[in-house]
């Protein structure tokens, strides 16, 4: 994914770009800490999901997404091995932008960019995870909570906000 912003660009990912990312989670996602080789593994599996914002040469946030099951988000901090032969969503498995680069249009232009690649892949809907609050921004982009019992305790191993959110294209 590349998205060219007046004052910067989401780019896609590399393995170079993981210790930025570490340190932009570690700032972004205090509450919900993921180790290194988490985030190395979801780039190695997909890295057409994976994208970076650069700005003066600094990544100053970034974006994981990839193909997975419906209903069936992965813990948080868990490896996934592999992803399914035959997926059923298109994942957001989490968008992390610094606090001076938020409000300035880059979260926007990353999610349409997500849901147009999920949709020029053949997806019928995206789904993801919504933590910190963000679940009016989500919102914004056609995002509606679906309520499902089967989740609640995974979506507490977030936090009791946790909210699992999906999009149908």
């Amino acid at each position: 994914m590349r998205v060219k912003l007046e004052w910067g660009v989401w780019r896609p990912m590399t393995e170079a770009d993981v210790p930025a990312v570490v340190a932009i989670a570690d700032r972004v996602h205090v509450d919900y800490p993921e180790d290194d080789a988490v985030l190395s593994e979801r780039l190695a599996l997909y890295p057409a999901g994976c994208a970076i914002l650069e700005q003066d040469g600094n990544a100053t946030a970034y974006a994981i997404t990839h193909p997975w099951h419906y209903g069936k988000p992965p813990a948080l901090n868990v490896m996934l091995e592999a992803l399914p032969e035959s997926p059923t969503t298109y994942y957001i498995h989490d968008f992390a932008l610094l606090p001076e680069t938020r409000g300035s249009g880059a979260g926007s232009a990353i999610a349409k960019a997500v849901l147009d690649h999920a949709r020029e892949s053949g997806f019928s809907n995206v789904s993801l995870v919504a933590v910190n609050g963000s679940g009016p921004f989500w919102s914004r982009f056609g995002f509606e909570i679906v309520a499902d019992p089967a989740l609640d305790a995974k979506l507490k191993s977030y936090d009791d906000e946790a909210r699992f959110m999906v999009r149908r294209l």
